[in-house]
Order: C-alpha cells, then structure tokens, then sequence
C-alpha cells in the first residue's frame, strides 16, 4: 500500500455530487410532443459536504431535478431539499451526521437532531409534492419553485420512501419500519392517507425480526410487506459493525393483510433468501395474489454481518404467487425474464390491478462488474416479449417513467421519459421515447449544459 487515499465509488464520476442550484432553458433536438405537458420530479442523493466516516450512497441529502414540459419545450430547475439537517450543516459549512445518522460518525453537537436527507422518491398526492426516504416524514416542497415548506406531521413518525397511490380510490398507501424511540426496531407501520389528504390510519405491528424494507405492495385488498434479511442490527453497530447487513439464514418472510383488517390479522409468508428493492406491480386473482418484483439472490451494495464484501448480486424480473386459500405458506416464485435490471415501472392507472405492460433499466453489458444501466427495457407480459434500446457505451439512463397519452387511453398508451448521463460529454438529457416502440430509440431528446448525478425515483406530475 503506497497510503494514498482510496476514492469512495459513490463519491467519484456521475455518482459525485454537483454544487450548483440551476435554471436553464433545455434545447430540444427532435420532438418533444407537444401533447406532453407537465412535470418530470427526479430525487436523488447529493452530499452537500464532504462525508463524515463511511460513506454509502443512499445517505447524501436530497436534491430534485425538475423537468417542467410545456407545448414541446422544456426547461430544468434543481434545488436541494432543505431539510432541518441540511440547514444546520449548511450553517456550520460542513458535515455533521455520519451516514444514515450514524451516532459513532456524527459530530456531538449533532446528536438528537434531525438527520433525514428526503433523497429517495419525490410524489405528488391530494395536491402535495412530497419528498421521501424511509427514515422520516415525508417533506413537502413548492412544487413550482422547490422550496421547502417542512416536514408533514400528520403522519407522526416515518414513513416508506415507495406509497402506492390507488387508482380507483385516490388513497395513499404507505408503511413505515424500524418504528420507536431505538432504531434498528422490527416494529412496522400500516398507513392510508385518503384522497383528501388526511392520514386516516396508522397501525404498528411487529415483524419476524429488523429489516431494511425499502418498498412493499398493495393490490385492490391487499398489503404485502416483504421481511427479507438485510438486517438492522443496534448492538452490532455499537460494536463496530454495519448498520445493515445480509444474513441469509434468517430466510425471506412476506406478511399480507387485508387492507381493511386489523393487523393482528397478519399473514405471514415465507420463501428461501432473495432481496427486493423494487416490486413492479401486484394484484390478485380469485384467492391468489400475484407480485413482479425485481429479485436479487443476495442484497447489493450492503456488506455480510461480519462486515466482510457483500455478494455482486443482479435483480432479474421474478413473479411471486401467495395462494390464500393453500393450506401452505410457501411462496412460489416464478422467472419473467432474463434481462438483469432495476426501477420497474409500469402504468400507474393499474396499481394493484391486472397490467400489461411494464418498463425497466436494464444492464446489457458489463454484467456483475456493472453498476450502471445501458438500457431500456419494455416487457409485454401477456406474450413475454422483450425490447430493448440499449445506449452507446458510456451512456447510462435513470429510471423510466410512464405517462400516458391521455386520462382514458388504453394501457401502456403514451409516452416513457427519463434522464440519461452521457458519458463522452459528462452531461445528462431528458429523453422522450414512444412507450410501446423504445426500441426505435427517443422521439425527443432535451439537452442540459451539464450532468445530473445519479439518482433514484422520479415521478409525472401532468398539467
């Protein structure tokens, strides 16, 4: 070892931080339709300052990328989310909290003060633009200008970073983990916001131990709560270990509730060790329930409980079935496709309902050794069939969002938009293709002056 410092992955290239909070005027190369007009809201993490200790990626402070599209132009603001963490750090012009709060990295005078970085997902409901992540209330912002109004207490306590927004009700469905005073808890929340706005229900029940539950699903009667063992671990932390960590012996437990029944009417599922950041969509059938999720062997990015390397695992696209009328509690999983891939989406208006078709960012190249996308990817699930536009190397696109042509079009009618790094240049676009043709490549590309980094979710505000 020659004592150089080792550059945090998660902290170089388009995973680095930008500094500048920006307004510009996109040029627009080919055709942005002039039917699409609404908001494209990105979140993803930007570190202010340079980290303190350890540093992953999931823990930088939130900063939205808005895309406003309007009569075929766009334009493009970004702006951190200021939450009270941000704020004290930016007062004292430096970092603060160690990664996801950690107490054994953060300075003193930080502790007991908030740390929630709002970086994860960005949704729109009942007239609110709120900004997510799992460890704390959603936080709303202006959705013109970006600007902070603050924390939503209503929901008391944190809340999932992934709602599912019911289609035929207008509620929001939510969760909420690791819930107490400690952190690291096995308790859970159950929530539903109505269509008005008002937190209707929040119910706590105890899970089969403390899990990293970054998304869950909901159907027309149902909530599924998947319990898989990347695992939150207090004691381990104080002695020096990770915060999360894979432990595939506790195996994989999925919990499903009627969504109008009490908790204590929790039932549990199993199957063997899986990790799912992402489920693409769920609904049920009769007394079956069926679920398409992005399914990795082992957790990425995340170390084994001894603190050694964690598995280089890739998600393909997996169909679970929960038969509620079995006398069994097994889980049968069932392979869709081959195509290595993350941020499934799919045609809101069919949340928790019977679908067609779904999109992803897909890895064509690189395999294991990739930590970028190339592609995207639309499946027709009722033939099977896949296309693809895969980029030129060194191009990597962001999570595809639907939209579609109109309130009543058909399923899958419409237009898929996302953000796109490109490589050779060291900037990003915002691309437009024809839904159900993306392997034609976009219909419309508008350019930025430079990049947007990596991120996480983004979702469509229409007009």
């Amino acid at each position: 070892m020659d004592g150089s410092q080792v550059l945090n992955p998660y902290l170089a290239g388009n995973f680095g931080p930008i500094h500048s909070e920006d307004d510009f005027e996109l040029a627009v190369v080919g055709e942005i339709p002039a039917a699409l007009n609404g908001v494209l809201y990105r979140n993803g993490p930007n570190p202010q300052f340079e980290p303190r200790g350890e540093h992953h990626w999931f823990a930088g402070d939130g900063m939205i990328h808005a895309f406003f599209v309007e009569n075929g132009k766009v334009r493009y603001r970004n702006r951190f989310v200021r939450t009270p963490k941000w704020e004290l750090e930016h007062a004292a012009g430096r970092a603060m909290f160690g990664a996801f709060g950690n107490p054994m990295t953060s300075d003193p005078s930080a502790m007991g003060k908030d740390s929630g970085v709002a970086n994860t997902n960005i949704v729109w409901h009942a007239g609110r633009l709120y900004a997510l992540e799992e460890g704390h209330k959603p936080f709303e912002l202006d959705p013109a200008t970006l600007a902070p109004i603050g924390y939503a207490d209503q929901y008391l306590n944190r809340v999932t970073a992934h709602p599912k927004l019911d289609p035929e009700t207008g509620e929001m469905v939510w969760f909420g983990y690791s819930i107490g005073e400690m952190p690291f808890t096995r308790t859970l929340s159950y929530g539903v916001t109505d269509a008005a706005g008002q937190v209707v229900r929040r119910d706590d029940f105890e899970a089969p131990f403390s899990s990293m539950v970054h998304d869950f699903l909901v159907t027309r009667r149902h909530a599924l709560f998947p319990i898989l063992p990347l695992t939150g671990d207090l004691q381990r932390v104080m002695s020096g270990g990770p915060a999360y960590a894979w432990e595939p012996d506790k195996g994989s437990h999925v919990g499903v509730l009627r969504r109008d029944a009490p908790v204590d009417q929790m039932r549990w599922f199993t199957t063997d060790a899986c990790y799912v950041f992402h489920p693409m969509n769920a609904w049920e059938e009769g007394d079956k329930i069926f679920a398409d999720v992005m399914e990795y062997p082992a957790a990425p990015l995340f170390p084994n409980a001894d603190g050694s390397m964690g598995e280089r695992a890739a998600a393909r696209l997996v169909r679970w079935t929960f038969d509620l009328a079995g006398d069994s509690n097994t889980i049968k999983r069932t392979p869709i496709d081959d195509l290595q891939g993350e941020f499934p989406r799919f045609d809101e208006r069919r949340a928790g309902l019977g679908y067609r078709h779904g999109w992803f960012a897909g890895i064509s190249r690189g395999g294991l050794a990739s930590i970028r996308f190339d592609t995207i990817a639309h499946i027709d699930l009722a033939s099977g069939h896949r296309t693809d536009h895969v980029f030129p190397a060194g191009d990597s696109p962001g999570e595809p969002v639907f939209v579609p042509r109109a309130p009543d079009a058909d399923e899958g009618d419409g237009w898929l938009v996302a953000v796109v790094y490109r490589g050779e240049t060291d900037r990003s676009d915002f691309v437009v293709y024809d839904a159900q043709n993306v392997g034609a490549g976009p219909i419309g590309v508008a350019k930025l002056p430079r990049r947007v980094p990596f991120g996480f979710h983004g979702n469509w505000r229409g007009a």
